[in-house]
């Protein structure tokens, strides 16, 4: 086995990412640079044929917002080229030429495993540490991208490799546990959580809606005025109609692309969440998203009860309950909550049991030991 040149340790695995893919936030980035592109060469062209009116500012824009479509396009392919990913006996490295990052295995306090919906078998293996809370609080997190057989990966780096076959995602969560592992509990969500973020994105896109419709209802009849007055030749019109109609609809496309975010998509992630505790572990599957959490890792279990909802034709109402797991690590100064006030609860996948109704149960499977073995 060949050894690591910067710890001079055994390198037990090595790998690249399976795939070279732009990322969705480069994509959409790239959709809206070429979308104004087009829309600013557009207002210039008619505004310096029309008007013969200076359009230096628009053209540059248009410039500008051309080479930022294509840098976002092909740049991260250029850029994960040259990526390599290290397994040590003590570390994980993520490696571009000199340019290193490197986490600790023992200080890694879950992962998560994000599986690539068009590739059976690959996704991205995420390891998250947590570190202290409250005026220093942050998340240290490592991603190896487009790995295949992300979930096998992780029980290398957790020094658990299991002899079953791999079937990627072809057999659910609960069939994939260690050779001695076992579910003890599971439940699923019974509400949708309206956070400070998710409120924000409805209010955002009901902001951006009114915006498309304003558009519309000034534009149009502009528009209609200039064909009928013939202050325009018909090509120039044509073009102006292109432009503002792109405009309208990139603002209606994201005005429907934050409402699905804000409405529709915790909707569904609801019916493909749910929650797993077995004799070594926490697991949460929310879609093509997983998250694998050691037990020994739970400091804290702190339930917290919310909004009550009806059930049977009795109308006895039955309460909810969120159940937060507080972290603690190695050499930690303190513990690290994640998500225990909320912040970020509906963006990553977090080790939080939300909208449970036996949290007491729960509570009593992960109530840790009285010394804590990793507490500084």
């Amino acid at each position: 086995m060949a050894a690591d040149t910067l710890f001079g340790e055994t390198i037990l695995w090595s790998g690249r990412p399976r795939v070279h893919r732009v990322p969705n936030v480069y994509r959409a980035v790239t959709l809206v640079s070429v979308v104004v592109a087009v829309v600013s060469l557009a207002f210039a062209i008619v505004a310096r044929l029309a008007l013969g009116s200076a359009v230096g500012g628009m053209v540059a824009l248009s410039a500008w917002s051309a080479i930022l479509a294509v840098g976002s396009w092909r740049l991260p392919l250029v850029w994960w080229s040259e990526v390599e990913y290290l397994v040590t006996e003590r570390h994980v490295i993520w490696r571009r030429g000199r340019l290193r990052r490197i986490i600790d295995r023992d200080a890694i306090s879950y992962a998560r495993v994000r599986w690539s919906p068009k590739l059976d078998g690959v996704g991205d293996l995420v390891l998250v540490r947590a570190v202290p809370t409250g005026a220093l609080r942050r998340t240290l997190s490592l991603t190896l991208a487009d790995v295949e057989a992300p979930d096998r990966l992780w029980a290398t780096v957790r020094g658990t490799p299991s002899s079953r076959p791999f079937l990627g995602r072809r057999l659910p969560l609960a069939q994939r546990l260690d050779d001695d592992e076992r579910v003890v509990w599971t439940a699923v969500p019974r509400a949708s959580r309206w956070t400070t973020r998710r409120t924000g994105n409805a209010l955002l896109a009901v902001a951006l809606a009114a915006c498309a419709v304003r558009s519309i209802v000034k534009v149009v009849p502009g528009l209609l005025k200039l064909s009928r007055i013939h202050l325009l030749s018909p090509s120039l019109l044509a073009l102006l109609a292109v432009a503002c109609g792109l405009g309208t609809l990139l603002l209606l496309g994201v005005a429907v692309g934050v409402a699905d975010r804000a409405w529709l998509r915790p909707l569904r992630m609801i019916k493909r969440t749910r929650y797993f505790i077995t004799n070594k572990r926490v697991l949460i599957v929310r879609g093509d998203e997983e998250l694998h959490l050691d037990r020994q890792r739970i400091a804290y279990v702190i339930p917290t009860t919310r909004a009550s909802r009806r059930a049977g034709r009795a109308g006895n109402q039955r309460l909810l309950h969120d159940v937060f797991l507080v972290l603690d690590g190695p050499q930690a100064r303190a513990l690290a909550v994640m998500g225990a006030f909320g912040e970020g609860h509906d963006a990553h996948l977090l080790p939080i049991f939300s909208a449970i109704e036996d949290a007491d149960v729960v509570h009593e499977l992960l109530h840790p030991p009285a010394e804590l073995p990793r507490a500084a």
